[in-house]
């Protein structure tokens, strides 16, 4: 007896595999980012250039470390505090619930986050706006202090929100940024969570570890929870 020919024994079909989604919560750093008036823009410039005599592009970049998504560090708002290179890093990377809070003004309150109370994981992103602003808008929505003790007596180890701060433009004694102090909370602003449904993701957004800093820009996701 002649075997059937090899080629009619095709392999069982494999699907490939379910990457999780990706969603990319990072504003674009450019030369026109929104910042707090005195603040230093972004600005890049080129040292080499490729040429018959040279064989890379090298740029240099100059930009306050609150431009764009960034990370807070304690010394941001207290004498004495951490720089970003001396924070841990645990409070940057995991599970994460972003919140809609989606026109509330001028203060994020407990009220808006209580719909989303069950089950809080250490991380909780807020998204206030319903387009990030492209441009300087000193009304945007900050948080209340009350509400970041309600989340801090929840578990809440990190907070977020789509806006420049977690306190008013125009603020001198920064309330909220005084609370994240005293309940040792992490913070990230101007993330963009236009597209971002309500839900659960892993947060990732680790800051750079820039030695003395007071911030660091983050590249800030977040990923579709695997099941």
């Amino acid at each position: 007896m002649v075997p059937p020919a090899m080629s009619q024994y095709a392999p069982p079909s494999v699907p490939p595999p379910v990457l999780p989604r990706l969603w990319d919560i990072s504003p674009v750093i450019a030369p026109d980012a929104p910042i707090f008036p005195g603040d230093e823009p972004y600005r890049l410039s080129w040292t080499a250039r490729l040429s018959p005599g040279c064989p890379v592009n090298l740029s240099a970049v100059t930009m306050s470390p609150h431009v764009g998504a960034h990370a807070d560090a304690p010394l941001h708002y207290a004498h004495d505090a951490p720089s970003i290179d001396l924070v841990d890093l645990h409070a940057y990377l995991g599970p994460c619930r972003v919140i809609h809070a989606i026109g509330a003004a001028p203060l994020i309150t407990v009220d808006h986050l209580r719909h989303a109370e069950a089950g809080l994981p250490p991380r909780v992103l807020v998204r206030c706006c319903e387009r990030a602003d492209t441009t300087w808008n000193p009304q945007f929505t900050a948080y209340a202090p009350e509400a970041l003790q309600w989340l801090a007596e929840r578990g809440v180890k990190l907070v977020g929100l789509d806006t420049p701060s977690v306190d008013p433009a125009d603020s001198k004694s920064l309330d909220s940024h005084q609370q994240l102090h005293r309940l040792d909370l992490r913070v990230l602003e101007n993330l963009v969570l236009d597209d971002v449904p309500e839900g659960d993701y892993e947060l990732i957004a680790l800051p750079l570890k820039l030695q003395g800093a007071c911030a660091s820009p983050v590249r800030a996701i977040l990923r579709s929870l695997r099941t």
